[in-house]
């Protein structure tokens, strides 16, 4: 195997996978700015100590990208963390303060430090406060967290409309007790947070991603449908092309060539064609005469099966041509392959299909050799696989499974009917169980590809 064999796979795996999870999280990030929620990041990769990234004036927001590619995350405000009692008066202490220790909240508040700092770092998801000094020991008391910068009408760099320069601002780090009750700020601050808005708003910035994927492969569907066009064969009785080496060739016919008469029996469509070669190649290798007309004029020819007395096929393929879909029938075309992708997806569900639906299934090295592949055969080609993985994405994150975003609708279900939030140790033993499950899918898809690609 040369190096551009593995190049390849890897360099057009990383380019389609990225470009799906950048657009996956796009509409995660979407959804929670329209909805008025801050977004601390917005990243292409998994979190990493080193990356580039660059802060956006106007939103706040952290972009960039780390080296721990095939994956990426959005931090919206609000999803981590505990809601406590303690957190009003949390907030209000580090706002007076400008800089605050764990261990001075936590005498202020007669808790304990490790309380102190859970309602620290939940405000800090918040995007109300920011940690600037982590504790050099294992002890939390010594680390810091600090006031945002905020401007006169106490609105942060995540906020939107925020203006530094305007007469009443105050710089990170700077104490700031707002005009106005604890609990009326706080309340502020939450408005601006994932558990401070309400379920649907809460519904649509989960199903962002999902819904950005299964839109962008309905687009490029529709798109390659309508402008690339499919290959589609003339049902008529002329060859498009004549295979080197076989019976037809042997015989004489050549491209172009229209087939009139086959052993015997008129033919006038490609059809017809096919149902008298499977006939005559069944006739235990008795010679095939055949007549066809070439730039008008009428030939004649024999086939001899018995020159290649192996081949079922005489070698021919009909006149190929390029069918062009309507806008409304490449939109139902695409809307019967969403509906075949969500019905795959669901199977996955069910005990007795489980195990036939993960044997169909590739890890991102099938995927990725599919890509190079598809690469290789034309852009259209690749258009379409990108379709088909980005379809695959959005419904396997509509799974009702832990921590997909179908688990955390589920999650949000559960409470409704419970009336109360699940804690974060249930969310994360629903979260293990999860993961334990997506690694034993990977385990097998991954096992599916490597058997593909040391036996095909």
């Amino acid at each position: 195997m040369n190096l551009l064999a593995i190049l390849s796979p890897i360099f057009w795996g990383l380019l389609v996978l990225s470009l799906l999870v950048f657009v996956h999280e796009a509409g995660h990030y979407g959804m929670a700015r329209l909805c008025g929620v801050r977004v601390t990041e917005f990243f292409l990769g998994m979190p990493f100590r080193y990356k580039l990234s660059h802060k956006s004036k106007k939103y706040g927001t952290e972009v960039g990208v780390t080296p721990l590619l095939f994956g990426g995350y959005t931090r919206i405000c609000g999803m981590e963390g505990e809601l406590d009692e303690l957190l009003p008066q949390a907030l209000m202490s580090v706002q007076e303060a400008g800089m605050l220790e764990v261990g001075a909240l936590a005498a202020k508040l007669n808790c304990e430090d490790e309380r102190a700092f859970s309602l620290l770092y939940t405000l800090a998801d918040w995007g109300s406060i920011e940690l600037v000094k982590e504790s050099e020991s294992e002890e939390l008391a010594h680390t810091v967290f600090q006031t945002l910068a905020r401007d006169a009408e106490l609105r942060c760099e995540y906020d939107r409309g925020h203006n530094f320069e305007l007469e009443g601002s105050t710089a990170a780090g700077e104490p700031r007790v707002p005009q106005m009750s604890t609990e009326e700020f706080f309340a502020q601050e939450k408005a601006h947070t994932y558990v401070g808005v309400n379920v649907p708003k809460r519904l649509l910035m989960i199903l962002g991603g999902p819904l950005v994927n299964i839109a962008l492969a309905f687009l490029l569907v529709v798109g390659s449908l309508m402008f690339v066009g499919v290959p589609t064969a003339q049902n008529k009785a002329q060859l498009g092309s004549v295979e080197s080496n076989s019976l037809a060739a042997i015989s004489g016919l050549n491209p172009g060539d229209t087939i009139l008469t086959f052993n015997g029996v008129e033919v006038h469509t490609w059809e017809e064609l096919t149902v008298a070669i499977k006939e005559a190649m069944s006739a235990d290798g008795k010679d095939i005469p055949v007549t066809y007309d070439r730039g008008g004029i009428q030939l004649e020819t024999t086939i001899k099966p018995v020159l290649r007395p192996d081949d079922k096929i005489i070698g021919v393929s009909p006149v190929m041509i390029t069918y062009h879909f309507s806008f409304i029938d490449a939109s139902a075309a695409a809307v019967s392959y969403a509906a075949q992708v969500g019905q795959f997806a669901l199977r996955l569900l069910i005990p007795t299909q489980t195990m036939e639906v993960l044997n169909q299934s590739s890890s991102v090295v099938g995927i990725s050799v599919m890509a190079s592949k598809a690469a290789a055969e034309g852009f259209s080609t690749l258009i379409m696989l990108v379709a088909a993985i980005s379809m695959s994405l959005g419904f396997m994150n509509l799974l009702p499974i832990p921590p997909l975003d179908g688990g955390k609708i589920l999650i949000e279900v559960i409470q409704i009917i419970v009336r109360k939030p699940l804690s974060i140790k249930v969310q994360n033993i629903l979260s293990y169980i999860g993961l334990a499950f997506f690694l034993f899918v990977f385990v097998v898809a991954l096992r599916n590809d490597i058997l593909h690609l040391l036996f095909r």
